[in-house]
């Protein structure tokens, strides 16, 4: 017979496996919405049913998350931090879905240019998040990859102000404005997102030492 321990640590093993499995889809949604903008229109119903079959597995990693946690009565971090790590993840992988959705329900002909530096910028976030994913296993320190997270933050900061005040003032239909500005939000909200799993992961190893 197993014994508890062993059973304890096993347990343990499948939250950090769901976890680096959230944050490689979220690199697959976000990497089928870069390739997405970087080739508009041609692809673009391929690289969406890509991205929403991602959404589809990251909604059911997150109930596997949610599953498990209320199986388990000892668990390797705070069940909070379970909770948080695993919804922040999941995220990062419908706001891509969702700016990737209105591209296609508002009609979007052609892509500006600055939507398609932020999804880049998502793209390295999310990289970086599934580098830092894995230091919660050993606690290792996650700094490094978690300061340039925070790094790429600022520029999608930047972009998406300048994007947005590129729209105002260049005197582009108001309704292509509300169009662009919802889809720089969306953008912007799966950066933001990164940056809110690289600040979990700091709480989790800093409470870990």
């Amino acid at each position: 017979m197993a014994s508890l321990t062993h059973l304890l640590s096993s347990r343990d093993r499948i939250f950090y496996d769901l976890f680096e499995s959230l944050a490689d889809t979220a690199v697959r949604a976000t990497a089928h919405l870069d390739e997405m903008l970087a080739q508009f229109p041609e692809g673009r119903r391929e690289h969406f049913e890509k991205i929403t079959d991602c959404e589809r597995e990251g909604d059911e990693t997150l109930h596997a998350i949610r599953a498990r946690l209320n199986q388990t009565f000892v668990t390797p971090i705070d069940r909070e931090d379970i909770l948080a790590l695993g919804s922040a993840l999941d995220d990062i992988i419908d706001f891509a879905e969702e700016a990737a959705d209105y591209l296609g329900l508002y009609g979007i002909e052609a892509p500006m240019e600055q939507s398609q530096r932020l999804a880049g910028i998502l793209l390295a976030c999310a990289r970086q998040v599934a580098l830092a994913v894995p230091a919660i296993r050993t606690l290792s320190d996650p700094s490094e990859t978690i300061h340039e997270i925070h790094r790429l933050e600022n520029d999608g900061d930047r972009v998406s102000r300048d994007a947005i005040a590129a729209l105002f003032h260049d005197g582009i239909d108001p309704m292509v404005v509300i169009r662009w500005k919802d889809i720089y939000m969306r953008l912007e909200q799966g950066i933001d997102a990164c940056e809110h799993v690289a600040d979990v992961i700091d709480e989790i190893i800093i409470k870990g030492k």
